[in-house]
C-alpha cells in the first residue's frame, strides 16, 4: 500500500510539474471552457443549456486522450516498465495509477467547471446532481481506460497521436459537445453512435438534467460503463513491458474489441 500510496502521489505531481501534462490537465480545457464561454453562448445562447455537460467532457478528453497515452509510451521506450517488472510491480499498478492520476486531474477540472458555468456564463445545472456526478465519474473512467489502451497499443509518440485524434476530433464536431445530436443528418448519427462523447452526452442530459434525448440515456449509461471495463481489460490483456519484446500476449488489433458496446448500442437506440 505504501508503494502504491508513493507511486499514486509521484504520478500526481508530476501531472502538475511537467508542462506538457500541466498544459493538458488544465491550462488547455480550461482555456477552451473560457473561450466556449464566452464566445459560443452568444453565437448560440441555447449552448447554455449543456455548456457543464459538454465542457467537462471536453476536459476529460482532453487529459485522458491526449494526456494520458504519451507518457506511458515513454516511460515503456524508456525501460522503465522492464525495471518495474524486475522488481516485481505488476502491469496493473502501472497501468491504473497514471490512470487513476489522470482522473484525479480530471475531476478537478470537471469541479471548477461545474462550479463556474452558471455564475459566469449563466450555464444551466443538472436537476440532480447525484446523478450528473455519477455520470461524470463513469465518463472519465471510460475516456481514461481508452487512453490506457491508446498507450498500451501505440508503438510510438506519433502514433498516440494518430489514435487520440481519430476519437478526440469526431467527438468535436458529431459527439454532441457543439451542436445538439438530433440536429445532426440521419445518415451521421449512427457514426457518432460509435463515439463515447455522444453516449456521455446522452446519458447526462437524459439522467441528470431530465431533457428528451436521441438515444436510451440509460443504455448509454450502460454503453460507456461496459466499454471502459472492456478498454481497461484490453489494456492489462495487451500490456507490454519492452518495446524490443516481441512476444505478446494477443495483437494489438484487439483493441477493436472495444467498438463492440458501441456497435450493440446502434441496434438498441
Amino acid at each position: 500500500m505504501t508503494a502504491f500510496t508513493n507511486h499514486f502521489a509521484f504520478e500526481f505531481k508530476t501531472g502538475l510539474r511537467n508542462s506538457t501534462l500541466l498544459l493538458m490537465n488544465y491550462l488547455f480545457p480550461l482555456s477552451f471552457y473560457a473561450l466556449m464561454g464566452l464566445v459560443m453562448t452568444q453565437i448560440n445562447p441555447l449552448f447554455k443549456d449543456s455548456i457543464i455537460p459538454a465542457m467537462i467532457i471536453f476536459a476529460t478528453m482532453a487529459s485522458t486522450l491526449l494526456g494520458l497515452p504519451g507518457p506511458l509510451v515513454e516511460s515503456r521506450e524508456a525501460g522503465i516498465f522492464r525495471s518495474f517488472k524486475i522488481n516485481g510491480v505488476s502491469a496493473l499498478s502501472i497501468l491504473s495509477i497514471p490512470t487513476i492520476t489522470t482522473v484525479f486531474h480530471a475531476l478537478i477540472v470537471s469541479t471548477i467547471i461545474a462550479l463556474t458555468a452558471r455564475p459566469f456564463f449563466s450555464g444551466i445545472n443538472p436537476s440532480n446532481w447525484g446523478i450528473f456526478a455519477l455520470l461524470v465519474l463513469l465518463t472519465v473512467f471510460t475516456f481514461g481506460a481508452i487512453g490506457a489502451l491508446i498507450g498500451v497499443i501505440s508503438t510510438g509518440t506519433r502514433s498516440t497521436v494518430l489514435w487520440s485524434q481519430i476519437i478526440f476530433l469526431p467527438s468535436m464536431l458529431l459527439g454532441g459537445l457543439m451542436m445538439p445530436l438530433d440536429m445532426l443528418p440521419e445518415s451521421v448519427r449512427a457514426f457518432s453512435s460509435l463515439l463515447p462523447t455522444t453516449h456521455a452526452m446522452q446519458a447526462m442530459l437524459g439522467l441528470a438534467y431530465g431533457q428528451q434525448t436521441v438515444m436510451d440515456p440509460l443504455v448509454s449509461a450502460l454503453i460507456l460503463l461496459a466499454s471502459g471495463l472492456l478498454a481497461f481489460g484490453l489494456a492489462i490483456y495487451l500490456f507490454n513491458w519492452d518495446t524490443h519484446n516481441s512476444a505478446r500476449r494477443g495483437h494489438p488489433a484487439m483493441a477493436l474489441l472495444v467498438l463492440v458496446p458501441y456497435l450493440v448500442g446502434i441496434f438498441l437506440k
